[in-house]
């Protein structure tokens, strides 16, 4: 600048006249003018544009959101874990989408916990000490979609969660009961996670699950269930009740459930699958039955069209007859078999005829070895 400056003074060829030297004095009284007015030179450092976005015509310097005293606010992200709070901190900005609440301690959700949160999409309370819910705790969550209650103490289905939810996982928990109304407003809820709750059939009212009717997704593992539960939505497609007590598939365990696709049963006491039952689920594409106490493979898989995937491994079986997985009719099965699994079982592998698996896609789909 300065150079540029001295340039411009001084090398004007044949202009020694009052004019040019009143031009040379007016000039430098504008650069003395303008460099008087410039802001001092600051240098900038890296992301300080984030900074700026956020901090300049958002917000007054007087209405600028709070953010919860150790906790972290970005972005409409607020993140106060692993910090050992007690209770639900107080001053969450207005405009939070998700509020991340997990590791702490908290003991119980009051009523005006989430007072004026209407713009809350995802809240995360995983890993707390929570035993109660108020009943209007909820209630200002009008666009709440995802909420997460894993690891805590309750004992019952929280109620009136908002309407608006996409996902409810609330497995290891102390739940034994689920009412009947307990999920009458949740139509839009599309997957449930309910596992490592000390649920019985006996705790599951009739017509608990009605009011789910978009469920695509259910896990109740690891409970205490002694047979599948009745009335599960039609619009299920995956259904986990792996680690309980079921004994058996009756012919009208799957009753209703045309939708299903992956029906998981690993590691429960289940010796005998009645005929028909798979009968109820014609489009099912993966069974897990592996780790229970069968004798033999379960009926109705050759002539089911659409199952790919059978896991039978760690049972009881003894025989495995030539017509077990495929029909008569080779060409009445739509999907050919990509995975089964018969290791571990008391069956002598080398007794199981070639022909028994001329429904997989190859040899490599069978998985056989000695019963150890």
């Amino acid at each position: 600048m300065y150079t540029y400056l001295y340039v411009l003074l001084s090398n004007r060829k044949g202009c020694h006249c009052a004019t040019c030297a009143t031009m040379r004095v007016f000039i430098l009284l504008a650069f003395l003018i303008a460099a008087s007015w410039a802001k001092p030179f600051h240098q900038t450092q890296f992301l300080d544009f984030m900074l700026e976005d956020e901090g300049s015509g958002l917000f007054p310097d007087n209405e600028m959101p709070m953010c919860p005293f150790g906790c972290q606010c970005h972005l409409r992200v607020v993140q106060c874990s692993d910090l050992g709070l007690t209770t639900v901190p107080k001053d969450i900005p207005k405009d939070t989408t998700l509020l991340d609440l997990q590791n702490n301690k908290i003991t119980e959700i009051k009523e005006n916990d989430f007072k004026n949160l209407r713009n809350l999409n995802a809240l995360i309370l995983v890993n707390n000490k929570i035993g109660t819910v108020h009943p209007k705790a909820f209630a200002p969550l009008v666009k709440l979609q995802r909420l997460y209650l894993s690891k805590n103490l309750l004992k019952e289905i929280p109620v009136n969660m908002p309407s608006s939810l996409h996902e409810l996982r609330i497995h290891e928990n102390e739940i034994t009961k689920v009412k009947k109304n307990a999920f009458d407003n949740l139509s839009q809820v599309y997957a449930l996670e309910m596992g490592s709750n000390p649920l019985k059939n006996s705790g599951i009212d009739g017509g608990a699950f009605n009011g789910l009717k978009k469920l695509s997704f259910i896990r109740l593992s690891d409970a205490a269930l002694t047979a599948i539960p009745k009335g599960l939505p039609a619009s299920l497609s995956e259904i986990h009740l792996d680690g309980n007590k079921i004994t058996r598939v009756k012919a009208d365990s799957l009753k209703g459930l045309k939708n299903l696709v992956r029906l998981g049963l690993s590691f429960n006491e289940i010796f005998s699958v009645d005929n028909g039952s798979l009968d109820n689920a014609p489009f099912l594409r993966e069974l897990h039955m592996d780790n229970n106490a069968l004798i033999k493979v379960p009926a109705g898989l050759a002539d089911h069209r659409f199952i790919q995937v059978v896991y039978l491994h760690n049972n009881l079986i003894t025989a495995v007859g030539v017509n077990d997985f495929c029909g008569l009719d080779y060409y009445a099965k739509k999907n050919l078999y990509s995975g089964i699994s018969l290791f571990n079982n008391p069956v002598p592998y080398w007794e199981i005829q070639p022909i028994t698996f001329r429904c997989a896609t190859n040899r490599a789909a069978i998985q056989l070895g000695n019963f150890k």
